[in-house]
């Protein structure tokens, strides 16, 4: 068996419980801000999680629970700038310390650096909620800790396809069975 080499983490639901309470929320708060009545509630947004990244969700929003919306000429740019505006909240509410990380994360990581291992982030959330999540939550200069940050659109195909854990072990020259992934999603 090969030796422990790196340790690879998603971020939403993984290191912090940012789903429910952080990006459910700014969702929310963007809708209202772009005179929308749209409202994900908890119930709803778990139906939602079933799509990765948070532009394909309002998209799946408006083909699966508001079919009757009226769809602008160019709804692309439509979702691009609601997403926009949702990724503004969140990064408030991150600085603003709302969403912390769970337990034992900053303990596993500082742990994980004192003996040698390789961190790094595999995520479809954007490099900007990345950034914020690890200075606000963990430390000011906590990106530095991770070797690779793998984030957004920088691959084709979105979790569950392996792609950008794929990438993130091209980007450190390791191969799968040197590594410990920490996902929530299946």
């Amino acid at each position: 068996m090969a030796e422990l080499q790196a340790l690879i983490f998603d971020v939403d639901g993984t290191l912090a419980d940012t789903e429910r309470d952080g990006h459910r929320v700014a969702f929310n708060k963007a809708f209202a801000d772009a005179g929308l009545d749209w409202d994900w509630s908890v119930e709803l947004y778990g139906q939602l999680l079933e799509v990765t990244g948070g532009k394909e969700r309002i998209r799946f929003y408006l083909d699966h629970f508001n079919t009757g919306f009226e769809r602008p000429d160019d709804l692309d740019s439509f979702i691009v700038d609601l997403h926009k505006k949702k990724t503004a909240h969140y990064t408030n509410m991150l600085a603003e310390g709302a969403i912390p990380m769970r337990s034992g994360v900053k303990r596993l990581l500082q742990e994980a650096r004192e003996v040698g291992l390789r961190l790094a982030i595999a995520t479809t959330t954007t490099p900007s909620n990345v950034s914020a999540l690890l200075q606000h939550s963990l430390d000011a200069d906590a990106e530095g800790w991770f070797e690779v940050i793998a984030a957004g659109d920088i691959v084709p195909a979105k979790k569950p396809a392996p792609d950008i854990y794929s990438w993130a072990m091209q980007q450190m020259d390791i191969s799968p069975d040197v590594c410990v992934a920490f996902e929530d999603s299946e």
